[in-house]
Order: structure tokens, then C-alpha cells, then sequence
């Protein structure tokens, strides 16, 4: 048996440089986070994203992620002019079925606690001494009511001759013929007119990126979308248009104004409710994460219309870096933290695939990642062994 010397710098050496050997074999999938995606079937199950029946056609074309074993897989779908047009229908079907849903007939004001009313009983000037003295405009208070009478805590209306009477949740007509028909007890056919003196009772809320966030009383005029902010001043500098969340009886509903107005549904025909919240959401909320090799990674804002696309989200991080960046593997990582996580390919190479990058509409949290090429990340993995083959050259040159 022969013997080896595996103290002798020649051993050594070896040994050095088969590490070498094996550690650059395996750079291919190590450095750069690089997405190694292998072909599976088609994938049309019944999973649905975006909850719409459409979806089924948008896995199309599937690819799955090689990672470690413990991560599951995930289908990556290849940005089309296909996909590109589902997406959009997807979401135009969605924001129309909102808005048919809270949409609907505006309601009657009906009477509410702390609501003020002015009530005539004509020819009987004495009852009006029993709302006291008219107050002046110029020495009330905004938050003081109006001259009137007033509906107490448990929603009931206190009048001469009437009595007490519960006029919570009626009209302004019906609590006249209530009246009218107490009152017939003591006048011969009194005439009663009953209108609103001062609107107390209901109100809606508007929050976030508007100018004058608060609550606004809602009167007998239905209050549209657009009327609560322009009450609130109108949208501000910071406000995402496609992003207002209407919190209505404890279900939160998102709407997106700009894909509203531009598929023919007017959000003046969407009337707010007695207890509604409306808050607009600001751009910064719904930006998105663009990193690997571009020029400056950068957290992307999306535009006051809160639409941004995969070609504005690369121009607002300079673009790919053109000495680093493999431009065939673009990917837009989506829904990471939902469960169902989604991933799209685009090939880049291509100045024809930029229109399709420009058309393709990012979400809110999406990530961005451009991948390096092969020879960037070997040269990435050869800077850390460097050192290494350094140390161990040195250490034989010294123990020859």
C-alpha cells in the first residue's frame, strides 16, 4: 500500500483547490437569491385569489420555485398580454359589484336623538312660548342648537298639550300627523307644521388624507362619496385615490375611485349612511418593494390616481443595473403574507416586454426582484474564497 504524504504542501494544495472546486459547482444556486424555476403542468384548480370566478385561467402556465425542502411550492405565472387583461377584468368586476352593493336608494331622514324641530301650530301663537327665546345668529354658537324641541336621550319629543311622544326613527311627516292627532283632543282641526330646526342626530366620519378629517352630520339632503369629502375638504397631497375604505356595520369595503369613474360608475351615486366611516388611505401605505439588481433599491410610491405598474416601479429605482442584472428574470413576489402567496415571471430581454410591464398593475406590498446574472454572482462567490485560497497558499509556501 502506497503511503500519503497529507502533511506535504502538495497535499495541502490539493486539498485546497478541490474545496475550490466544489464550493464554485455549487455558486449556481447560492449567491443573488436566484429564482431556479423548473416546468410543471397547468394549473387550473379552484383556488382564487382575488375571490373572483375568473381567476381559474390566471395560474395558466405555471412554474414552481426549487428551494429547500421545507418551503412549499409555488406557482409562477408568466406575465402576458392574457394574464395582463384578466387581472384587469378581475378587478374592474370587483369594484363594480362594491359599489352595487352599497349603492341603492337614498333613505329618508329619520329623526334621531338630539335632533332639534320646529314645530307651528298655527293660530296658537302661546305654544311658541314654549321653545323660549329665538336665539340671535350672531351670539349663538356652532355647537349650540337652534331654537326648537329638542329629542331627548330615549328619543322622545315633549309637547303642549300632546304629551310626551316617542318620535325616534320617524319622519318629519309623521310626527306631524302624531301631533295632529293629540292635539285634535283639545283644538278643533289644528293646523301643525314640523320641520327640522337643527341636524344632531347622525353623522358620518371621514379620516386619513384629507384636509379636514371629522365627523359631519348627515341632513335630509343623502350625502354622496364625493359631498363627505369635499365636506372634508377635498383630497390631500398624500391621498391615494384608488384606496378609500368605507367601514359600514362592521364590514370594511375598499373602493377604488379611479377604476370606478373609468368603468362608468358615477361615486356620486354611492350615498354614505348615518354611522358610516370613510378613510382614504395615504400613497405611502400601498407602496411597493423593488430590490435586487437595479440601481437603487427603493420602496416605490404609487401615483395620486394609487395606480403604479411594473415598468413604474423599476423607473423609480433607475432601472436595472445593466452590468449586473439578467433582464430574463424579473419577478413580481405577491400576497406573501395572505397565505396563498403568487409569483410572476417577465422575461425582459425583450424592449417589447416593457409594454407589458407597463401595463401590469402592482398591488399594494408587492415585491419587485430583479435577479443578477450567472457570471455576477460567481464573481460574488469567488470575492468570498478569495481570501480563503490566499490564507492557504500562503500557509504552504511557508511550511515548504
Amino acid at each position: 500500500m502506497l503511503a500519503v504524504n497529507r502533511s506535504g504542501p502538495a497535499f495541502r494544495l490539493g486539498a485546497i483547490l478541490a474545496a475550490v472546486t466544489l464550493l464554485t459547482s455549487a455558486c449556481a444556486v447560492a449567491p443573488g437569491m436566484r429564482m431556479e424555476t423548473s416546468r410543471m403542468q397547468k394549473s387550473r384548480g379552484n383556488a382564487n385569489p382575488t375571490g373572483a370566478a375568473d381567476q381559474a385561467g390566471v395560474a395558466a402556465e405555471a412554474e414552481k420555485v426549487d428551494a429547500t425542502p421545507g418551503t412549499p411550492d409555488i406557482e409562477i405565472t408568466e406575465v402576458d398580454a392574457n394574464l395582463i387583461s384578466r387581472l384587469a377584468r378581475i378587478d374592474a368586476q370587483q369594484q363594480v359589484e362594491i359599489a352595487q352593493l352599497l349603492s341603492g336608494a337614498p333613505q329618508t331622514y329619520a329623526v334621531g336623538v338630539g335632533d332639534v324641530l320646529q314645530i307651528v301650530v298655527w293660530d296658537h301663537p302661546e305654544i311658541a312660548a314654549a321653545i323660549g327665546p329665538t336665539q340671535s345668529q350672531s351670539s349663538s354658537r356652532s355647537s349650540d342648537p337652534l331654537a326648537g324641541f329638542v329629542v331627548d336621550q330615549n328619543g322622545n319629543l315633549t309637547f303642549p298639550y300632546a304629551g310626551t311622544l316617542h318620535v325616534e326613527g320617524l319622519r318629519t311627516d309623521e310626527i306631524q300627523r302624531r301631533l295632529s292627532a293629540a292635539l285634535a283632543k283639545y283644538f278643533v282641526k289644528p293646523q301643525v307644521t314640523v320641520r327640522m330646526a337643527s341636524f344632531r342626530a347622525h353623522q358620518v366620519y371621514v379620516d386619513g388624507e384629507v384636509h379636514n378629517a371629522g365627523a359631519f352630520a348627515v341632513n335630509d339632503v343623502p350625502m354622496s362619496l364625493y359631498e363627505a369629502i369635499a365636506r372634508a375638504g377635498g383630497f390631500s397631497e398624500t391621498a391615494d385615490q384608488s384606496d378609500l375604505v368605507l367601514v359600514r356595520g362592521g364590514q370594511s369595503h375598499r373602493l377604488n375611485l379611479t377604476q370606478l369613474v373609468a368603468h362608468g360608475v358615477s361615486p356620486s351615486r354611492l350615498y354614505l349612511k348615518a354611522d358610516d366611516m370613510l378613510r382614504v388611505v395615504s400613497r405611502d401605505e400601498n407602496d411597493v418593494y423593488v430590490m435586487g439588481e437595479v440601481n437603487k433599491p427603493i420602496s416605490a410610491i404609487p401615483r395620486r390616481t394609487g395606480r403604479i405598474t411594473l415598468a413604474d416601479a423599476l423607473a423609480q429605482a433607475g432601472s436595472v443595473n445593466a452590468s449586473t442584472a439578467d433582464a430574463a428574470q424579473m419577478f413580481v413576489i405577491r400576497g406573501s403574507l395572505s397565505g396563498s402567496p403568487q409569483v410572476f415571471h417577465l422575461d425582459g430581454r425583450s424592449p417589447v416586454a416593457m409594454l407589458l410591464a407597463k401595463d401590469f398593475d402592482l398591488r399594494p406590498k408587492d415585491v419587485v426582484y430583479v435577479d443578477g446574472s450567472g457570471l455576477v454572482r460567481f464573481n460574488r462567490v469567488l470575492s468570498l474564497l478569495m481570501p480563503l485560497i490566499n490564507t492557504g497558499l500562503t500557509a504552504g509556501v511557508i511550511a515548504k
